[in-house]
């Protein structure tokens, strides 16, 4: 018997597959089909920072105007504007308590945020609603030209987060940053028991025949893994969070090279709008298989064996093997 559990940010996993943050785990129906066919745990489908601080606002408004809240219609229609997002927000913890009812995996809260302001308090509310841990999407453009210091932002969201829940916290960051190595390391320092590498954004294209704007692929491609399979393998031995892959998760094997360079589980989704949800099964069927083909028991002894500190040629995950694999191609 393939044993497949695994740990991550103090939970145990019956394996390593989690459902990523999608259209796919934003309902309870949709949650249970991923737990039937084998998702260790599910990220919620985020909900944005922006309408968590409507709901702030919209509490202000009405305790400032109190009785007099109708008294115009634009304050009116505030009102409902803000009512809708409010129920939005109440809507996503009741998915929470509704998963945690209806599943026995864990659930996983996602936010999707750029600012470290009040709506922090609403890690609170994820936590009171049962939620087993809190996952951050934080999204700061590397198109920004302010002085923004993108690092900083990170380090003050997560470090304020974590002082607000009791539950697990996990980032999950984009690799545009001048020293990516420091930012993985500074954020695992704050207490966050998991970094999510990495974030996939919006790519435009240009239809020619319209003349338009449209967006690029919508979902990963089957090479996209290998990003965070480096940076896995360079960063897991030297980091005391949890790593976990997420992008161009669409193969057994792509799961197995990221556990062999310190993943603790990846996360999918595009393979599953493009094959299915049941796609789930076939991807543990295939990772039990090639384990019992090369004779592993257990997902630890795969776990690590070929992060950059385990191998013997450490430097074949740096940069400059660039120039020493491609410098002589005429």
């Amino acid at each position: 018997m393939i044993d497949l559990s695994t740990k991550y940010l103090g939970l145990t996993l019956k394996n390593p597959v989690i459902a990523a943050s999608s259209g796919l785990t934003s309902t309870i129906s949709n949650i249970k089909k991923l737990e039937a066919n084998g998702a260790a745990a599910v990220v919620l489908k985020s909900i944005f920072e922006e309408e968590i601080l409507q709901q702030e606002v919209m509490q202000t408004r009405e305790a400032e105007a109190n009785s007099m809240i109708y008294s115009e219609l634009s304050e009116t229609l505030d009102y409902i504007d803000l009512h809708i997002k409010e129920d939005t927000i109440n809507k996503y913890l009741d998915l929470i308590r509704q998963a945690k009812k209806e599943t026995l995996i864990p659930i996983i809260a996602s936010i999707n945020c750029t600012t470290d302001y009040e709506w922090i308090e609403f890690a609170q509310k994820i936590e009171n609603a049962g939620a087993d841990a809190l996952e951050l999407n934080i999204f700061l453009s590397p198109t920004d030209l302010s002085e923004r210091n993108f690092e900083q932002a990170y380090l003050d969201i997560a470090g304020k987060v974590i002082g607000k829940t009791g539950i697990p916290v996990s980032v999950k960051i984009s690799p545009y940053f001048t020293k990516l190595s420091r930012v993985i390391a500074d954020l695992s320092k704050t207490g966050v028991r998991g970094l999510v590498l990495f974030n996939r954004f919006y790519s435009p294209d240009i239809d020619l025949d319209k003349m338009e704007i449209v967006s690029a692929n919508h979902f990963s491609r089957e090479n996209e893994y290998l990003n965070s399979l480096r940076w896995i393998a360079l960063m897991s031995k030297k980091v005391t969070s949890d790593l976990v892959a997420s992008t161009g998760i669409h193969s057994a094997e792509t799961i197995v090279k990221q556990i062999l360079v310190g993943a603790s589980a990846v996360q999918v989704a595009s393979v599953l709008y493009e094959k299915g949800v049941d796609y789930l099964s076939v991807l543990l069927a295939d990772l039990e298989k090639w384990m019992e083909d090369k004779r592993y028991t257990h997902l630890g002894q795969l776990k690590g064996k070929l992060s950059q500190e385990s191998v013997t040629d450490p430097a074949a995950y740096e940069r400059r093997q660039f120039m020493k694999y491609f410098s002589g191609i005429e």
